[in-house]
Parts: C-alpha cells; structure tokens; sequence
C-alpha cells in the first residue's frame, strides 16, 4: 500500500468526517480571509485608518475566542455534529450581512458576531476528527483538516481578483462578502452525514458537564491549560499579523496592483497547502515537539526576512512560498496534541478554551500593527509582532510534554 494512502484504511464514518471537517475548515479560511483582502478597498472607500481597520479584525478574533470555548464546552454537552452545523450556519450568515453594511460601526458589529461561529468551528470540529481517527493516524488526519484552510484562503484570493477585475471596487468587495453564505450549503448537508463520536453516558451528567467547565483550571491540569494557552497565542499573534495585513502591504507598500497582489498571494497559499500537509505527516513522524519547534523557527526566520530584509520583488515572490510553508505549517499539529494534552470530559472545554483564549491575546496583535505602522514602515510592524509572537511559541512548547501516541480515553493526563 503507498505510504501517501494513509487514509485508505480508515472506515467509511471516519472518512466522512474526516471530508466534513476538511471542508468546514475551507469554508471558514474563505469567509475570514475574505476580510483582510477588501481592506485597501474599505480604507479608500470610507477613509478609515489602518489603525480602525486592524480593530475590525482584532474585535472578529476575541469574539471568536469567546466562540471558541462557548462551542467546545457545548459540543461536550449537546454534541460535536450538532454545534458544528451551528457554527457554520452562524458564520457564513454574518459573511452575507457583511457585505450589507454601510459604515464603519456595522461592519464592526457584523465582523465581531461572525467571529463567535468561527471560532466555534476550530475547537469542534478539532475534537470530532482527533476523537473519530484512530491514534496511528491522528496527526496527520487533523493535520490535512487544517490544510483545508489553505484551500478556503486559496478560493477567496481567486475570486478576489476575478471581481475587482471586473467590477467596481465599490461593489466588488460586497460581492465578495456575499459569495461567503454559498459553501456553507454544501457543508451543512455533509455534517449530516456525520456520526458522533462515542462518549461515556456519564459524561454529559450535569456534574460532567460542571466539570468540563471548570476542569480545566484545577491543579492537575492548569499548567498544561496556561501552557497550551501560550502557545496558542503566539501561533494566532503570529498569523494574524502577517495574514492580515499582507495583502495591503503588498498593494500599498510594495506598489502591486489587485492581479499581482493575488499572484503573491496565491504562491503564499501554495506555500500553505504543502506545510500544513509536511507539518501534518511530521507531527506523527518526528513527534509533535519537534514539529512545532522546527515550524516555529522557520516562521520566526522567515517572516522578519520577508517583511524587514530589503530585497526585490521578484525575490519576494519566491520567498512567499516559504512563508506561507512554515507560518500555516504551525497549526498542522495542534488539534491533535491539544486533544492529546486534555481527558475526555473537558476534551472540548480544555481544546476550545485554549485555542480560543490564545486567539483572544492572538487577536491584539492586527491592531497593534496598525496602530504602530503609524510610527513604523507597515513591514516592520509585522515583523516585530511576529518575531514576539513565534518566541512566545517556542517558550511554550520547551514546557508541554510528548503526546504522540497517546490513547484517548477518560484517563488521559494532561501532564
């Protein structure tokens, strides 16, 4: 059998999953990155600043940490599938309404709402596939799950510079706002397909559920909830200040026009696709800790490179690839060794919590960037933010143990 058929063996519900959840993450990439691709668009057509336009996307990701531990404690207590189907249907509904909004403060309002589904799909659907693939397999199943961002990013790039090609700016970016209801569809029929996972009974008694709320936080499991924190902050802080402002880096600084800002963007997000399915089949191979080290370095090198190192723009276009291979690669591994690192009766509280409050200290990091780009070159902002952020990373994974491997079941240890 090729070593590259890995998911041949797996059953028919596994599979199944295993797509919904792939798919669900390609949904998500493409109605969150839709945003940080209109906003030249929005700062020429409502003359806000860089610094309001970071807080749109700041205020998006608290709410989605909020999401994110919201949906995970109540995927422990009604179920994964079901708060799938809710997260996704809540997301992509504010992305239409999004490209409804007249001002400023709407937009706001709109993009902070869509922020509570999309959060929410991360930590559940996360859970669903580490808990559904069996171990041997764990890694690098979650890992292609995430890959399905690059493919959602990848979509909205194209369609971004097939609208503004040809129509008004003016329209193009409410277009686009509203194409992010229209695969949603697709996904809610699939979640429908999907099992739930099997659960003990008892861990959905009001005292379980109790548990799963505050677990997370008692001795035995507080270091390990702070540390995965942490780690997750740095990740998020990283991506989202780079991710975030890249495309009006390149279309203010560098001088690139719409179909050439995709063109850099598209070598980014091939970048993407092949580090997070690298970092997927490494996280089993070499472990988790040796993956997330090696992936924090790469992205610490390699994004203070791309944004403060003078070099050519062809240059420039070469060097996307990596950057895209290792700051996407980094979340290949954390579904599964966040589902490792918690039990199973505060498995989605403990993985949305973490993720989620890592996304919520993540989230500063956008408008801090704009805020500063008003002091410094918008480049060397990002390059600041990110190189704290990767450092932040690579503290917290020195401090989490080993997982490869590791059962999930009721006596799992989080230490």
């Amino acid at each position: 059998m090729s070593r590259r058929a890995w998911w041949h063996p797996l059953r028919s519900d596994e599979r199944t999953a295993l797509v919904a959840a792939f798919g669900g993450w390609a949904v998500d990439a493409f109605d969150f990155m839709i945003y940080s691709l209109v906003v030249p668009t929005l700062i020429a057509v409502w003359g806000i600043s860089r610094a309001e336009a970071g807080l749109v996307a700041t205020a998006t990701l608290l709410c989605s940490a909020a999401g994110g531990w919201l949906a995970g404690a109540l995927s422990d207590r009604f179920g994964r599938v079901r708060m799938l189907q809710v997260t996704i249907a809540w997301f992509a509904c504010c992305s239409l309404l999004a490209g409804f909004t007249t001002s400023y403060p709407q937009l706001l309002a709109v993009r902070a709402l869509q922020g509570l589904g999309f959060g929410g799909e991360w930590a559940v659907g996360a859970a669903l596939v580490a808990e559904i693939i069996p171990a041997r397999e764990r890694g690098r199943a979650v890992g292609t799950v995430q890959s399905g961002w690059a493919l959602g990013w990848g979509a909205a790039a194209i369609l971004y510079a097939l609208l503004f090609s040809i129509l008004p700016a003016t329209l193009a970016w409410r277009v686009l706002f509203w194409t992010g209801v229209l695969p949603a569809l697709l996904i809610l029929y699939i979640r429908g397909r999907v099992r739930e996972p099997h659960r003990p009974a008892g861990s959905r008694a009001p005292a379980a559920r109790r548990a799963a709320f505050l677990g997370i936080v008692a001795p035995g499991l507080q270091r390990t909830t702070m540390l995965a924190s942490l780690m997750a902050a740095g990740m998020q802080g990283g991506y989202y200040a780079i991710t975030t402002w890249l495309p009006t880096y390149l279309k203010t600084t560098r001088g690139l026009s719409v179909l050439d800002t995709g063109g850099y963007l598209l070598v980014i997000i091939a970048g993407s696709f092949a580090g997070y399915l690298t970092a997927a089949w490494s996280s089993d191979a070499l472990g988790r800790r040796a993956t997330f080290t090696l992936f924090a370095i790469g992205s610490l090198l390699i994004a203070v490179s791309y944004t403060l190192v003078p070099i050519g723009n062809q240059a420039m276009l070469w060097l996307g690839f990596p950057l895209g291979f290792f700051v996407s690669g980094n979340f290949s591994g954390v579904g599964a060794f966040f589902a490792e690192l918690f039990p199973e009766q505060v498995r989605g509280s403990g993985m949305g919590f973490a993720y989620s409050f890592g996304r919520g200290l993540g989230a500063a990091f956008p408008a801090l960037v704009g805020f500063m780009s008003a002091r410094l070159s918008l480049g060397a902002a990002i390059g600041a933010f990110a190189g704290i952020a990767y450092l932040a990373v690579l503290a917290a994974v020195a401090a989490l143990p080993e997982t490869r491997g590791r059962p999930l079941s009721p006596a799992t240890s989080g230490e």
